[in-house]
């Protein structure tokens, strides 16, 4: 019997940075390890993914759009989001995904 493979999918969130003034895309990623899981799907709880739009909102110029994906265990979360909607708890994991990639 092959394992479910919902089950084996390991936490992972992506953050996708595009536009701004040279319209270059950036990436983060981070994967925690398992001590640390119950932090970081809280942080992934607190957001308000079914709030998000199905696509990107309108930018104005030179503003960023974000493209967050949570992956766990139960499914793939993504969202949509400009720059002005990156705030609160998108903002928190946004910031924790940076940090992670960075260390």
């Amino acid at each position: 019997m092959d394992p479910d493979p919902r089950t084996d999918r390991q936490l992972t969130v992506t953050v996708v940075r595009s536009g701004g003034f040279a319209g270059l895309s950036r990436e983060w990623t981070a994967s925690p390890p398992e001590a640390e899981a119950p932090h970081w799907i809280a942080m992934i709880t607190l957001c308000p993914w079914d709030e998000t739009p199905a696509v990107a909102p309108p930018t104005d110029a030179d503003r960023f759009q974000w493209r967050i994906e949570a992956a766990e265990p139960q499914g793939v979360r993504t969202a949509l989001l400009g720059d002005a909607e990156l705030t609160g708890p998108w903002r928190d994991l946004v910031d924790a995904v940076r940090a992670a990639a960075s260390a």
